[in-house]
């Protein structure tokens, strides 16, 4: 699986939410597996392509995966050595895919995309702290066009108390939409099996997904 974060400008280099963090750790070879995530592939392999965010990107596994499926997309992450990764894996895959995404350096703590701007808002794994984790969560809803989907996945904090306060479960998030904005508003947590560093079968672990359709 690969998890999308993003990390967030600032000057500590050693604190996981800075650019010059995710820099140091996207140059040390892959961190992520190259896959997209499966909850992108279930939940929106049924729907129409058209024009996507993928906000956190990483070393671009979702957004390569949205371009296969003819998807336009816009992936926006903090760390440039993140971008030019994806970007070359995009090229490996073909020009036909490469030339319907748009590499954006983009810190999420400060950065607006336009509203009603896309078909289909994704973030997954996108951890920060709290006071700053609902105010990059209500642009990139602000984001989704009348019609279009919003799909929001994170670790389930029942799974991880030590990082209880960048979490949210599916009934918080399902919470920061408006419900005579959205037709549709599906909130679950399912389990997942967690590899071990080996790659032998691990626990289970949830996830909390929120997928909502705005209403046109």
């Amino acid at each position: 699986m690969s998890h999308q974060h993003t990390g967030q400008h600032g000057p500590d280099t050693d604190h996981p939410f800075t650019a010059e963090f995710w820099d140091e750790r996207y140059g040390n070879g892959r961190t992520w597996s190259g896959n997209p995530n499966p909850h992108l592939v279930d939940l929106i392999a049924p729907l129409t392509p058209g024009s996507a965010l993928d906000a956190g990107s990483g070393e671009g596994a979702d957004a390569i995966w949205l371009a296969e499926q003819g998807w336009q997309v816009t992936a926006a992450d903090v760390s440039i050595v993140g971008l030019r990764k994806a970007a070359e894996a995009a090229a490996l895959v073909g020009d036909e895919v490469a030339s319907r995404i748009t590499w954006q350096q983009a810190d999420l703590l400060t950065w607006a995309p336009e509203p009603a701007r896309f078909d289909l808002v994704t973030a997954h794994f996108l951890h920060l702290p709290r006071e700053y984790q609902l105010a990059v969560y209500q642009r990139l809803i602000a984001a989704v066009r009348p019609g279009g989907t919003l799909l929001i996945v994170g670790h389930h904090p029942a799974d991880r108390v030590d990082l209880r306060d960048m979490l949210l479960t599916e009934h918080e998030l399902a919470d920061l939409l408006d419900p005579a904005e959205w037709a549709t508003i599906d909130a679950s947590s399912p389990e997942r099996p967690a590899a071990l560093p080996a790659g032998e079968p691990g626990t289970l672990l949830r996830d909390a997904i929120l997928r909502a359709v705005r209403r046109d």
